[in-house]
């Protein structure tokens, strides 16, 4: 990065920072809804981006509203920054009821000034901050929802860069509205039943590799490509899509990557004939697990993973996935498959979750049974929906707080602001995916993410990173 560019990015964050509104707030937890039939083939809904699933006119979540603010022009104003997330059917403006009260959501950058608008809601990948609303007014909190990995977006990894929030909802679980789950509709998807071992043994014989890798976003920061490669010389991986490929999907439709990240019944059919999927995650943070984790495992695959090194936290019990990093090389870990592939009772074990009873991971059932919302589930909101609530139910109890101090400011002090941490996206460093970083060739488009996205973690803000403070306004 320039020295320019950094240096104007720097004192725009600080600029930022600098006039970050006060806020409070918590989530609200209720039980989840009945569990939609997963374990049955799926029709391609499950991976789609949230629909708009509001109903035009009033959209209505969870709890008894509270009396007051009945007219809409006494209601607090939702404006999204990020206009095509609008989680609504038609018009600009919705009003919404949720668990404290109602709201006022809009897409209607119009009503920026106005002083009924709270919060202005914000899509990660979306948000720029030279393209950020300023001033920022004293009152309005500032509302992240991003549930992608850094990769999209490499400014909200720095603390200075999240501290701009009031609010978050992302894949981590120390977020305000977390998103951790956001690929696994629930338990039932889980239990799916698998192939008859005998199947698979067969399509052995026809000239499958034990081993998929189907993936078409190479060289990405987690470096996953590298680490396949070398596996490859130690076990056959038969690899789809663009990195690595060696083989093709059967059909031009299956061959299309956006098919590939669909829950598309033919692609479900063809990659649960492989024992074992390599499950890499395009970043290294916690919490941040994708369908390449859960898909595998609905299809009675053993996932082969790195990803989020808290990702044992999640697992259905404590004898469900491979972990990469558990290896010391490549190598042991073509011999570890290689065992499991020969062994079908110890390969079993792996899929003992299937069983009555064989999720045991009580967090993980907490987890799915409390979350506000659903995948694709019609008796939850969509995390679109849910993330509007928990922002509007945030802003009312902001108010109600504003007017107590008002009313009595010796019983009721002022609140002290809410504000983002960088736990709310935690990533760690990344790393090369196999080897160290001076032993890769400086042509290797590799290297590039992986030495970028260090400069970007380690570099940009060394003051942040250490735990202290800097007047960012000040940098020239």
């Amino acid at each position: 990065m320039a020295a320019g560019p950094t240096g104007a990015v720097l004192a725009l964050l600080g600029v930022l920072s600098v006039c970050a509104a006060s806020a409070y707030g918590s989530v609200a937890e209720r039980e989840a809804g009945g569990e939609a039939e997963w374990a049955k083939p799926c029709d391609g809904a499950v991976f789609r981006p949230p629909s708009a699933l509001g109903a035009v006119g009033v959209t209505r979540s969870s709890g008894t509203p509270r009396p007051g603010r009945e007219e809409a022009g006494d209601l607090p104003v939702l404006l999204w920054w990020s206009p095509g997330l609008f989680p609504h059917f038609s018009g600009d403006s919705e009003r919404i009821e949720c668990a404290r009260g109602a709201c006022v959501t809009s897409r209607n950058r119009r009503a920026l000034r106005d002083s009924r608008t709270r919060a202005l809601l914000f899509y990660g990948t979306d948000f720029r901050a030279s393209a950020a609303p300023l001033p920022r007014l004293a009152h309005q909190s500032w509302a992240l929802l991003h549930e992608e990995s850094p990769l999209n977006n490499f400014l909200l990894s720095h603390g200075p860069g999240i501290r701009l929030f009031n609010l978050t909802s992302t894949f981590s679980r120390h977020s305000d509205y977390p998103l951790s789950l956001q690929w696994l509709p629930g338990t039932a998807y889980l239990r799916r039943p698998m192939p008859p071992l005998r199947e698979r043994a067969e399509w052995r014989r026809r000239g499958y590799a034990p081993v998929l890798y189907l993936q078409s976003h190479c060289d990405v920061p987690a470096d996953r490509d590298r680490y396949v490669r070398e596996l490859m010389r130690h076990i056959p991986v038969d690899s789809y899509g663009k990195c690595l490929q060696n083989r093709e999907l059967p059909t031009a439709r299956l061959q299309d990557t956006a098919t590939a990240t669909t829950e598309d019944p033919e692609l479900l059919a063809f990659l649960s004939r492989y024992k074992f999927h390599l499950a890499l995650e395009n970043a290294i943070c916690n919490d941040y697990m994708t369908e390449k984790l859960w898909r595998p495992m609905h299809l009675g695959a053993v996932p082969v993973y790195r990803g989020s090194p808290s990702v044992r936290d999640w697992m259905p019990n404590n004898h469900s996935i491979i972990l990469i990093d558990d290896f010391e090389s490549p190598q042991k870990l073509a011999e570890f498959i290689d065992f499991l592939d020969k062994n079908d009772e110890e390969y079993m074990k792996y899929l003992a979750y299937k069983q009555p009873g064989g999720i045991t991971n009580q967090f993980l059932l907490d987890s799915l049974k409390h979350r506000e919302w659903g995948v694709n589930d019609p008796l939850l909101p969509n995390y679109l929906n849910g993330f509007e609530c928990f922002v509007c139910d945030h802003e009312l109890a902001r108010l109600d707080a504003e007017k107590a101090h008002a009313d009595s400011p010796g019983d009721s002090p002022v609140l002290e602001p809410h504000i983002a941490q960088p736990s709310h996206m935690d990533c760690p460093m990344p790393t090369p995916g196999f080897g160290n970083v001076e032993e890769i060739p400086e042509n290797d488009s590799s290297l590039v993410q992986v030495r970028d996205h260090c400069i970007c973690l380690r570099c940009l803000w060394p003051h942040s990173e250490k735990g202290r403070t800097h007047n960012y306004a000040a940098v020239p």
